[in-house]
């Protein structure tokens, strides 16, 4: 894809509405020194300098989005407490519409800590309380879904198995969905299986797909066009899901993309160096869908996405990519 091209999509980005279900995390990152063992036990003792805090699961989606166009709401569920307050503070700050996220005392929002020294990811905390999504807040967020669908052009589904996504919502989304006739993005979790009907794509990572298949995983291949069990996945996955592409994410191999009237799509990584791969998946889902609500074909948006996933893994912690990163990432 040439420059002029990525330009023209990139200028109709902004005049796009996409919504985002699914569960919202807060990303905690403790960054720090190390220059001694505890005494109290063989491990580093971490002076922490810097906190930061920032949107994560699917609120990051919200967030990757939000930097291309300003309209990008979020359905969602979080707790009563201060890390509620935090994110939807952030999401705020950084454009994404909250009010059709619900707060209740039944939920405890999922908080991910990382602490992170000399540039070393020490050790990761994660705070959460698995709780099925209640009748009367699944309703609530239904009805949220039928107002916003009419003026939506796109939406992603983001599950992260922390129960916001019950077989029953998930369906009721994609029945109402596909009824609306708009784009519908799915992230799937496959210790969550759930049925997609009408799906416009399905992006899952290498360990999610064969997962999903139910087959044991395998090591990569390179080139991944010759990788046989890679090949295979995509081909069990297309009769498993009805969906209209099957995206996969591989990793420092890039991405492959599954379609039915074509052969598979491999677009090599154009990482330079990794350094964080801390939210690249929600990078990928995220600019893939913009890019098919703005026109663009699903090569396009592969080729774009994946583009973009090699810019934020080459940054620390939980980031997104900017128009003109993007832009200049197709540069000759």
């Amino acid at each position: 894809m040439n420059h002029a091209r990525v330009s023209q999509l990139l200028a109709a980005f902004p005049t796009k509405h996409l919504l985002v279900i699914g569960d919202l995390m807060l990303d905690e990152f403790l960054w720090g020194k190390v220059s001694r063992i505890s005494p109290e036990a063989p491990v580093p003792v971490v002076e922490v300098v810097k906190e930061e805090w920032f949107p994560g699961g699917a609120a990051n989606v919200a967030r990757n989005l939000a930097e291309f166009t300003r309209g990008v709401r979020v359905i969602g569920v979080t707790g009563t407490d201060l890390h509620a307050d935090r994110l939807k503070a952030l999401l705020t700050s950084e454009g994404v519409n909250v009010d059709a996220v619900q707060s209740h005392p039944c939920y405890q929002t999922v908080v991910k800590t990382r602490i992170i020294a000399r540039q070393q990811h020490v050790v990761r905390i994660d705070r959460e309380k698995r709780a099925s999504l209640q009748p009367a807040h699944a309703a609530a967020a239904l009805a949220q879904l039928d107002a916003l669908l009419p003026q939506t052009d796109a939406i992603i589904i983001e599950d992260y198995g922390k129960g916001m996504l019950s077989p029953e919502f998930a369906a009721a989304v994609c029945e109402r969905v596909q009824r609306a006739g708009k784009i519908l993005a799915v992230d799937p979790n496959p210790n969550n299986p759930l049925i997609w009907k009408g799906v416009t794509v399905i992006k899952p990572n290498r360990a999610e797909a064969f997962a999903s298949a139910g087959l044991p995983p395998t090591e990569p291949i390179d080139p991944p066009a010759g990788d046989s069990a890679l090949l295979e996945v995509g081909r069990l996955l297309a009769e498993k899901w009805d969906t209209q592409n099957l995206l996969i994410t591989l990793g420092e191999q890039g991405v492959m993309l599954f379609r039915p009237d074509a052969p598979p799509l491999h677009a090599p990584t154009r990482a330079q160096k990794v350094f964080d791969v801390s939210g690249a998946g929600d990078t990928v889902i995220a600019i893939f869908t913009l890019a098919l609500s703005a026109g663009a074909t699903t090569a396009e948006a592969a080729e774009l996405a994946n583009h973009a996933s090699g810019i934020v893994v080459g940054k620390l912690g939980t980031t997104t990519v900017t128009p003109g990163e993007l832009l200049a990432s197709f540069e000759p």
